[in-house]
C-alpha cells in the first residue's frame, strides 16, 4: 500500500488516536470484544488514507452507500463556509423557513416522480422512516380512518436503527436485547430470486402476492396504513426484484386504500442508474424516504417526500406535530443544492451504469468459483452472495464474508462490506475504470482462495 506524502502531520500519533478511540467510542455494528480499528483521515476521489499513511480504495461509498460524488470536494467545503458565514441554523418550525431548505424543496420536486412536491426534512435516513410511519398513519386519521396504524415491511428489509424504522427492519438480530419493538408492524417474505426454495415451488411473485393478501386479510384491510420496501434490497444483500413484483404489490395495495412508502435512502441519487429507483419498477409510491446521496455524506440530512395529496393532508389541519431540530437545516440543504449539481454536471447517475459495467465485467470470473453463490450487481451496487454448496446454495456463515472483507483490505487495500453472508460493494460514483478493474481483479484473487468450508486459504 502507498503512504500519501499529502497526509498532513498529526498532532497525535497514530497508536494514541486508536487507543482513544478504544477507550471513548462506542461504534455500531462492532463486537465489544474487537480491538481492531482504521482511523481515517483524508479522502479524495474513491481513496481515503488512514491515520497511519495508507491509502485505501473506497468500494463502500464511504462505509454507508453514499459519497456519490467522492471525497474531498474542496467547492462543497467552501459553499458550506458561506452558508455559515451567512445563516449557520435558524429553525423551520412554525412559520419560520429559510432560503436553502426552500430551494432544495423545489430542486427535489423535479427530480422526483411527478406529483411530489411536499417534503419533510430530517436529519438521516432512520428519521425518515420515521416520520414516514408517523405521517401515513396520520393521513389515514385525518381522513376518517384513525384505525389504519399497521405497518407492513418485509424480512430481510432494511429500514434503519430508530425504534420506528428499526421495528420494520426485517434483521431479527438487531432487536435482540431492546425491549418491545414498535406495535402494529407485521413482516413478510422478500423477494429473493436466488433462493427460490423459500416459496415452496410456486412462481416468486405468486407466492409473496398471495401471502400479501393473506397478511392484510388477518390484519383487516381497514387497518393498514401503509408497506414499505426497498425497490432493491440492500442491506438484504443488493436484491433486486423480479419486474412483476412491484407493479402487482403495488395493485394489491391500491386496492385496499393502503399507502407504499419506497425507502430510496440508498438507491436514491443515482446509485442504481436513476434520480430514484421506484418509478422504473413500477411502485408508484406515496411516500419516498432519502438520505445519503443527497449531500454525499458531507452533510447530515434525510428527507421524506410526498405526493401532494399526503403532503396537503398532513400539512394541513393542525399541522404536523414531529419535528427535529436540525429539519431544515441551512448549512445540509446548501451542500445538498451544491451536491446535486455536481451529480448532474458530472453526469454521474448513468456513469453509475458504466461502473456497474465495468464491475461486472471484472467480477466474472468470481460467479465460477466454488464459495461463489451469486454475483448480483445492480448500477454502481454489487453483492457476492458465499455459499457453502452452490447446489443446494446454503450460505456461508456470516463471519466467512467478514474474513473475505478484512482480507481484501489488509492484502490488497480494498475497502468492502460484509451483510451476512454478502460481500457488498457501493462505490463512490466517480469511480475510475481502473480503480474498478483493481477492486475486482482484488475480490477475485482473494475469492480463489475462499473454500467452501470457509476456510481462507494463504
Amino acid at each position: 500500500m502507498t503512504i500519501s506524502q499529502a497526509t498532513p502531520a498529526l498532532s497525535t500519533s497514530p497508536d494514541e488516536l486508536e487507543d482513544l478511540d478504544r477507550r471513548h467510542l462506542i461504534h455500531p455494528l462492532l463486537s465489544g470484544g474487537s480491538t481492531d480499528r482504521c482511523v481515517i483521515v483524508r479522502g479524495k476521489g474513491s481513496t481515503v488514507w488512514d491515520a497511519r499513511g495508507n491509502e485505501l480504495l473506497d468500494m463502500t461509498g464511504a462505509g454507508n452507500w453514499l459519497a456519490q460524488v467522492g471525497h474531498g470536494r474542496v467547492e462543497l467545503g467552501e459553499v458550506m463556509a458561506e452558508q455559515v458565514g451567512r445563516l449557520s441554523y435558524f429553525t423551520s418550525f412554525s412559520e419560520f423557513s429559510n432560503d436553502q431548505s426552500i430551494q432544495l424543496a423545489k430542486r427535489l420536486s423535479t427530480l422526483a416522480p411527478e406529483g411530489f412536491n411536499r417534503v419533510l426534512y430530517t436529519s438521516g435516513g432512520s428519521e425518515a422512516v420515521d416520520m414516514a410511519i408517523k405521517a401515513v398513519r396520520l393521513y389515514h386519521s385525518r381522513r376518517g380512518e384513525p384505525d389504519r396504524t399497521w405497518i407492513i415491511s418485509r424480512q430481510m428489509g432494511y429500514h434503519g436503527s430508530t425504534y420506528g424504522g428499526g421495528s420494520a427492519t426485517g434483521f431479527d438480530f438487531v432487536h435482540h436485547g431492546v425491549g418491545p419493538t414498535l406495535p402494529h408492524v407485521r413482516k413478510v417474505s422478500p423477494p429473493f430470486p436466488f433462493h427460490p426454495e423459500m416459496y415452496g415451488g410456486e412462481p416468486i411473485t405468486d407466492f409473496l402476492v398471495r401471502e400479501l393478501e393473506q397478511t392484510i386479510e388477518e390484519i383487516g384491510p381497514g387497518r393498514v396504513a401503509a408497506m414499505i420496501g426497498e425497490p432493491v434490497m440492500g442491506g438484504g444483500g443488493v436484491v433486486e426484484p423480479p419486474p412483476d413484483y412491484w407493479p402487482r404489490v403495488r395493485e394489491v395495495l391500491s386496492r385496499h386504500g393502503i399507502l407504499l412508502i419506497a425507502d430510496e435512502v440508498v438507491t436514491g441519487y443515482g446509485r442504481t442508474g436513476s434520480w430514484f429507483a421506484s418509478p422504473e419498477r413500477g411502485m408508484a409510491p406515496d411516500v419516498i424516504t432519502t438520505a445519503k446521496g443527497i449531500t454525499s455524506g458531507y452533510a447530515p440530512l434525510g428527507a421524506a417526500l410526498m405526493r401532494d395529496e399526503i403532503g396537503d393532508v398532513v400539512g394541513g389541519g393542525d399541522g404536523f406535530l414531529h419535528g427535529f431540530t436540525y429539519c431544515g437545516h441551512p448549512v445540509g440543504c446548501a451542500v445538498a443544492l451544491a451536491n446535486l449539481d455536481i451529480i448532474e454536471k458530472e453526469g454521474l447517475v448513468p456513469r453509475s451504469l458504466l461502473i456497474g459495467k465495468w464491475l461486472r465485467q471484472g467480477l466474472a470470473p468470481a460467479a465460477e468459483l466454488p464459495a461463489v453463490g451469486e454475483v448480483r450487481v445492480t448500477g454502481a451496487t454489487v453483492g457476492i452472495e458465499l455459499v457453502a454448496n452452490r447446489t443446494t446454495r446454503e450460505p456461508m456463515p456470516p463471519p466467512v464474508a467478514s474474513s473475505v472483507v478484512k482480507e481484501l483490505q489488509q492484502a490488497h487495500g480494498v475497502i468492502a462490506r460484509a451483510y451476512g453472508p454478502v460481500v457488498v460493494m457501493a462505490p463512490p460514483l466517480v469511480l475510475e475504470e481502473g480503480e474498478a478493474a483493481r477492486a475486482a481483479e482484488a475480490t477475485v484473487e482473494v475469492l480463489s482462495r475462499l473454500g467452501t468450508d470457509g476456510t481462507l486459504n494463504s
